[in-house]
């Protein structure tokens, strides 16, 4: 004697892959992330060039370092090369897709920052902080979501870059936020 459920026969799969469908393509995506990347990135690494060479009307390391002493931090000349370097690499990283998840919290590190010196009066321009959470937010969205295919880190020999995880980019905002942390603690 068999049950009822024994003799039904399954009805056949009807997912794509079982359609012979194709995937959906990445490619827009990835075209968008590109997008996202290079503006953001070069814009942050524009910053940085700004703070350390006096470039594109910035005040180099002299006049970002008094801004610096100016704001609370200490050693304005020192905070002023961390923070250039900081945005130059981090922009560059995540211009190209290099150590997405780094470069990315480099530059929400940064940001922090940023908004904490600049101060929350006002969010919209020109007292408000609408353009430092801009940056910021779209630096935290490409270190969770990772840079897409078309980036450097899918040739890196680090699987973890390769194939992105949300795991890594939440350590790696972690990271990026408590290092903002410790460097607004030693402001005055």
């Amino acid at each position: 004697m068999t049950s009822a459920s024994a003799t039904t026969t399954k009805a056949p799969a009807t997912t794509p892959a079982a359609q012979g469908a194709t995937a959906p393509s990445t490619a827009p995506y990835d075209a968008g992330l590109l997008l996202l990347r290079v503006v953001l990135g070069l814009t942050m690494a524009g910053h940085g060039v700004q703070k350390l060479f006096g470039w594109f009307g910035g005040g180099g390391i002299s006049g970002t370092g008094q801004f610096f002493t100016a704001s609370g931090y200490p050693a304005g000349d020192t905070m002023a090369v961390v923070a250039g370097l900081t945005e130059i690499l981090g922009g560059l990283g995540l211009a190209a897709g290099l150590l997405t998840p780094l470069a990315g919290a480099a530059v929400v590190g940064t940001m922090i920052n940023a908004i904490a010196v600049h101060g929350a009066g006002s969010f919209f321009a020109p007292k408000g902080i609408e353009y430092e959470l801009l940056l910021t937010t779209a630096a935290a969205a490409l270190t969770l979501t990772g840079p897409g295919r078309l980036a450097l880190d899918r040739l890196l020999p680090v699987p973890a870059l390769r194939t992105h995880r949300l795991a890594l980019g939440v350590q790696a905002l972690a990271l990026g936020v408590v290092l903002a942390a410790v460097t607004l603690l030693v402001r005055n």
